[in-house]
């Protein structure tokens, strides 16, 4: 018997126990790892994850479903529940109480989809700032279509401003698809799995600051040229010659470049 969903919370629960085997195994947990799951819900990952983990920090903000999580789970020496929003929630602060549970090195989460954005940022950073120091893995339950955008390639149309911020941050995977029909009740949407790992980007950004600057602007309007995009902050004709140089198209469109030629542009373009 599943609980009353509440829709401010934009709840969903998932059901498929293929789906949940398959984030599990994405996560290729290991006896030390200490693991961060947002919004445990009814605890049917959570219960996956405590057997192969170290220990696993929940945090839910939903005050009746933490009542029945610490009725679940509240004998276990190894899960902590952290009752609250992740946005808001000063996890550092919690080091010093619950020194067993940190560091945390991974995250495992079914995330609301109403707060995905804000989730991704705080979970990697961003160019200017990433998150240090950085989880080793991160597996997520997205909205299908924001998984397709986190592992786009260049040249098609999920690729925007939010690959190219994130893959300069991780590598990206998609897991697997989950329909929606694997959740009660079911979303109006389809599902993904998809993996990140943060790590250093090939091609470092001499200012990463304006490498987010020169994204954010490039894809501000996706049916004009790049070169349309960015005559603001760079002139024609210092960007063609650079464009000739990365065997690009004059006429191309943000989507058409690859992260590196992203930071390619932007080492050349930079102020400083």
């Amino acid at each position: 018997m599943y609980p009353q969903t509440r829709k401010r919370f934009a709840q969903h629960w998932l059901r498929s126990e293929t789906a949940l085997d398959r984030i599990v195994k994405a996560a290729a947990l290991e006896a030390g790892d200490r693991v961060l799951e947002i919004g445990p819900g009814t605890g049917i990952l959570t219960q996956r994850l405590l057997p192969a983990a170290r220990s696993v920090v929940a945090v839910e903000i939903d005050r009746d479903l933490c009542k029945r999580l610490v009725q679940r789970f509240g004998k276990l020496d190894n899960f902590l529940l952290l009752q609250g929003d992740i946005l808001s929630l000063d996890l550092t602060a919690q080091e010093q109480t619950f020194s067993d549970f940190f560091p945390i090195n991974k995250v495992v989460a079914n995330i609301p989809y109403n707060i995905t954005g804000p989730i991704l940022k705080l979970l990697l950073g961003a160019i200017a700032a990433p998150k240090i120091p950085a989880y080793s893995a991160i597996v997520l339950l997205v909205q299908k279509e924001v998984g397709e955008r986190l592992t786009a390639q260049p040249n098609s149309k999920a690729f925007g401003a939010l690959s190219v911020r994130t893959q300069y941050l991780a590598e990206c995977e998609t897991v697997c698809d989950v329909p929606a029909k694997a959740f009660v009740p079911p979303p109006k949407v389809d599902s993904a799995v998809v993996r990140l790992r943060p790590r250093p980007f090939p091609v470092v950004a001499a200012n990463p600051r304006y490498l987010e600057t020169l994204v954010k602007l490039g894809f501000s309007s996706r049916r004009k040229m790049l070169r349309n995009n960015l005559k603001g902050q760079v002139d024609s004709d210092r960007l063609t010659p650079l464009l000739e140089q990365l065997e690009i198209d004059p006429n191309a469109r943000a989507e058409d470049l690859s992260v590196e030629q992203w930071v390619f542009l932007s080492n050349h373009l930079s102020p400083v």
